[in-house]
């Protein structure tokens, strides 16, 4: 069988991964992972020794890490229209933004939440530089035009995530460009069926709590 299965949980990246599976449009299942033992069972190990969601599984394959697994879906279901195809020269900004939001912002991100601080002079040993010039970059890429590669695409859902939930929990400054980015994302389908999904679960959480 090649059923579509995403372990995920409602307050982490899973998220982004459930929004890109609405977006992919193919039936998929559901399943919720608990945080702590349950995500360190032998079982859930096998699928990703890391212990963390998401996890794609796609018949005999398994995809980890949110930016992978909305790669794989684009290129899985090429009819989604979700990633540039191979000659189109949007591609090269397709994988740039994918790698970007995974590498440098995940890190500037991380380090600004932290309080770690880059010794001065060091920016070129670290991987984002400084945590100023990756949003710069960024409110530059989101604000060139609607969408990162021309039109919406997997992209967009992996970048529209990181600045949504980092606005949100403030480790990502508001800036009026990544504001107007996200609310156009947001008001996708696809991201209000995700979004309504998750809040069902978590309400149903809080119940049994």
């Amino acid at each position: 069988m090649n059923e579509l299965v995403l372990y995920t949980h409602p307050y982490s990246r899973g998220r982004i991964a459930h929004w890109m599976l609405e977006e992919v449009g193919q039936p998929h299942r559901i399943e919720w992972a608990e945080f702590g033992p349950a995500m360190k069972t032998p079982e859930f190990l096998a699928l990703n020794p890391m212990g963390k969601v998401p996890v794609l599984t796609h018949g005999d394959v398994v995809v980890t890490e949110a930016a992978a697994i909305c790669a794989y879906l684009a290129d899985r279901f090429p009819d989604s229209g979700l990633a540039p195809v191979a000659h189109d020269s949007a591609r090269g900004p397709w994988y740039r933004w994918l790698f970007f939001a995974a590498g440098p912002v995940e890190q500037a991100v991380t380090a600004h939440s932290m309080g770690w601080q880059v010794p001065e002079g060091k920016d070129a040993f670290v991987g984002f530089g400084s945590y100023a010039r990756v949003l710069d970059t960024l409110e530059k890429a989101v604000s060139a035009a609607p969408y990162l590669c021309g039109e919406f695409s997997a992209a967009d859902v992996y970048v529209g995530s990181h600045l949504g939930w980092g606005m949100m929990f403030g480790s990502i400054e508001k800036r009026p460009a990544f504001e107007e980015y996200v609310a156009r994302l947001q008001a996708r389908p696809a991201a209000q069926r995700a979004d309504r999904i998750n809040a069902e679960r978590i309400e149903a959480m809080q119940k049994k709590a």
